[in-house]
């Protein structure tokens, strides 16, 4: 469907979000599923059964049922489902449909999309049409994007190595603030420990040495290309013994700051 035209997408009048009566169930028909119907669970507890086989369903379940499937569905009535479905239809020939049942990870804006969608099915405002034929076409990019995802293990892994090198950036951008690990471990929403572990598996080095590295590349510019003496550079850097300053220039460089200047 990520080829197909938002102009292909056919429109039906089968359209609601609704809140299951206790003893809602979804018979399973004699005939197959005539169209396409976007069904996903708001929240609730419920069993739905695509061509014989049962998924167990909460917040976030979400289905694409195809022309020709069989479908039930039966729901916990102290945890009614509250759904919301969309039947459409393609009138051009489709590839890379999404997958018939996924559960959403990312659910506030497909929530928002759904939202819209029943939105304007209720109301007759201009261009109501075309914009619903748009939201169609921007569900099935959702679902086709979630299909093809990293696996949620390897997902995480990257948020995380994403989060400690914001931080890492943020420490290069701002050399001369004094930096704790307190600090830094809460800017990235870690406890001290795991953030410095995972920062020097990571980086490649301890938070310390990282600022401090980090500190003395700043110095270094600043000596060569701006014209500050190195008391300058030092208080500019927030080193307030500039004999300190020295020692540790020399340590990382192998040069004292003078020699560099």
């Amino acid at each position: 469907m990520l080829q197909a035209s938002p102009s292909s997408f056919v429109i039906l009048p089968a359209v609601a979000k609704i809140v299951c009566e206790p003893g809602w169930k979804w018979q399973k028909r004699e005939k197959p599923m005539q169209n396409y119907d976007l069904f996903y669970v708001w929240s609730g507890e419920g069993t739905v059964i695509l061509n014989d086989q049962p998924y167990e369903v909460g917040k976030g379940s979400c289905f694409l049922f195809r022309p020709g499937d069989h479908t039930s569905a039966t729901h916990n009535r102290q945890k009614p489902l509250v759904l919301t479905y969309i039947h459409f239809d393609v009138d051009e020939p489709v590839v890379d449909v999404p997958q018939s049942y996924r559960e959403v990870q990312e659910t506030v804006e497909f929530e928002h999309l759904l939202a819209r969608y029943v939105r304007l099915f209720l109301s007759d405002v201009y261009g109501r049409d075309e914009e619903s034929r748009l939201i169609l076409k921007q569900l099935m990019i959702h679902l086709l994007r979630a299909d093809t995802e990293e696996p949620v293990e390897k997902k995480v892994s990257n948020q995380l190595s994403d989060v400690i090198q914001e931080v890492a950036n943020y420490v290069r951008q701002h050399p001369g603030i004094t930096h704790r690990v307190e600090d830094l471990a809460a800017r990235a929403g870690l406890s001290p420990r795991y953030f410095s572990i995972k920062f020097k598996e990571l980086v490649g080095s301890s938070v310390q040495s990282y600022i401090i590295r980090m500190r003395i590349e700043r110095a270094e510019h600043l000596l060569v290309h701006t014209g500050m003496n190195v008391t300058e550079v030092a208080d500019a850097l927030g080193y307030r013994d500039i004999f300190f300053f020295s020692r540790q220039f020399k340590q990382y460089t192998g040069k004292s700051p003078s020699e560099i200047r």
